[in-house]
């Protein structure tokens, strides 16, 4: 994936997701503090390493960067036309472990209590957790267990992906999955994990900090739509602190994580003025 300009494009690795992030927060940081009226105000850049794994270690210095914050701007990819993001569901990894008693299958299958038909029923019943007109998802990616097929298999396991709309919905889902007991006589379940990422839920202050960037937009010529995405990033960490957040502030372009990765170099320009404009107007409280 080289990198390479055309037809208005500038296409390589991570430059949508999120290196034309990075570089936008720099132009509008040095923008803002070469001007003669420079704001009298302190302006922390945080990047992070880790966000793609889950913010592990990073999630600490986040929350407390934001918790001394008027604000966080979150310069992730804009959706689809340029577009802000001022929702995000929650995200919760779980491993979903089913211990059995082995026996040989041909022999003394009766001595025996599969983990892996013990992991199918449960799996139906993660699916009826489901609620995706809500935006209620659980998704079971990796699924493994077993030794050999004339074993009943001792042990199985379930990698679960979980994305919830709200901190309610959340606590529904974590609970649910809490509960789960096995129906295999013999079969013990294990659970691990949790709801790592909570959602960036379109409240007020996430609202007050849109319409301030909306305004600034116009001022620029420029039409700035909101929307919903149901993918995580820091942001679902500062916004569930209360904190002012507004995501998807960063470039427009597709194809993130994908070989046809790209930005739009002719939208750059105006994304940084769209910061400029933005940190004016939260220091100057209007």
């Amino acid at each position: 994936m080289p990198l390479a300009e055309g037809d208005g494009r500038l296409h390589g690795p991570g430059v949508f997701d999120m290196k034309a992030g990075i570089a936008l927060g720099m132009l509008a940081t040095r923008a803002l503090f070469e001007r003669d009226d420079a704001p009298e105000a302190k302006v922390v850049m945080l990047w992070t390493a880790d966000e793609e794994t889950g913010s592990a270690t990073s999630r600490p210095l986040i929350e407390m960067e934001a918790g001394r914050s008027a604000a966080v701007l979150v310069l992730e990819p804009a959706l689809p036309g340029g577009a802000v993001k001022t929702s995000r569901k929650g995200c919760g990894s779980y491993e979903l472990v089913v211990h059995g008693v082995p026996a040989h299958a041909g022999v003394d299958p009766s001595k025996g209590a599969s983990a892996i038909h013990e992991l199918a029923r449960q799996i139906l019943r993660l699916e009826a957790l489901q609620d995706p007109v809500r935006g209620v998802t659980l998704n079971v990616g990796v699924v493994s267990g077993g030794t050999r097929r004339n074993v009943v298999a001792a042990e199985a396991r379930a990698s679960i992906d979980v994305r919830v709309p709200t901190m309610a919905d959340a606590v529904a889902v974590d609970g649910a999955l809490r509960k789960l007991a096995p129906e295999l006589p013999g079969t013990r379940l294990e659970l691990r994990g949790a709801i790592d990422r909570p959602p960036l839920e379109r409240g007020a202050a996430v609202i007050h900090v849109y319409e301030i960037a909306r305004d600034v937009a116009a001022a620029l010529g420029k039409t700035l739509d909101e929307g919903a995405t149901g993918g995580g990033s820091d942001g679902n960490f500062t916004a569930a602190l209360g904190v002012p957040t507004l995501d998807g502030l960063g470039a427009i372009g597709d194809g993130a994580h994908a070989v046809h990765e790209h930005v739009v170099v002719s939208e750059l320009a105006w994304r940084a003025a769209l910061i400029v404009g933005l940190v004016d107007r939260l220091v100057a409280g209007v």
